[in-house]
């Protein structure tokens, strides 16, 4: 059995993926462009996203600093309004809590972590949170895994990373650590053949660390 989880956040502990993705589009169409949905989650599998576009049709870097900003803001916007929660979370996390420790592995900023937390319950299960400004190296680069690994002082056969992307996926692969790819819908095209386990939802997961029953 492994003795760590090490939980992707979004698409994974909450819905926040689609308005990611919407925020950076309202952005874009303020300068005219549009972020094709496929095109984006390509991008992404590959550590870039919302901005290759972008910069292939010669947007400046200073333009693409200051949309940056304006993404950002439309995203706090729908964190704030938009229903993020994925159903029985909580309850499988408090189930998990029994038996392994657990901690959470994201390249989401740390504000925006905050803000997606404030009066939810996912936090008080997590021995740890890592987010983009705990690491230098971004997925699908092993160095968030590895950090995780080693705050827990665990080896990677120990431990269970959790995705729903193929970045993430790469990035537990690289550090050595079986990876769990749970179906999200946004995602769902990427490539997940390296995965060890395939699942449709986090209640799922109880039966891949614990076994059946």
């Amino acid at each position: 059995m492994k003795k760590y989880i090490l939980f992707d956040h979004d698409g994974v502990l909450v819905d926040t993926e689609p308005w990611y993705h919407k925020a950076g589009e309202r952005a874009l169409a303020g300068i005219g462009l549009t972020l094709d949905r496929e095109q984006y989650l390509r991008d992404m599998a590959h550590g870039a996203g919302t901005w290759v576009a972008a910069r292939a049709a010669g947007v400046d870097e200073r333009t693409i600093d200051r949309l940056r900003e304006v993404r950002n803001g439309y995203y706090q916007e729908y964190l704030r309004s938009e229903a993020i929660e994925i159903d029985g979370v909580v309850e499988v996390l408090a189930g998990l809590s029994r038996h392994v420790r657990m901690a959470i592995v994201t390249t989401a900023r740390r504000e925006d972590f905050e803000l997606i937390h404030h009066g939810r319950r996912i936090r008080q299960y997590m021995d740890f949170v890592l987010v983009r400004d705990d690491y230098v190296r971004a997925k699908p680069d092993p160095e968030p895994y590895v950090t995780a690994l080693g705050r827990f002082g665990a080896a990677a056969q120990e431990a269970l990373a959790v995705e729903d992307s193929s970045r993430g996926l790469r990035s537990a692969v690289a550090a050595g650590i079986d990876c769990a790819v749970v179906h999200n819908e946004f995602t769902r095209s990427q490539d997940f053949s390296q995965a060890r386990h395939r699942i449709r939802t986090l209640a799922e997961l109880a039966d891949v660390v614990l076994g059946p029953g």
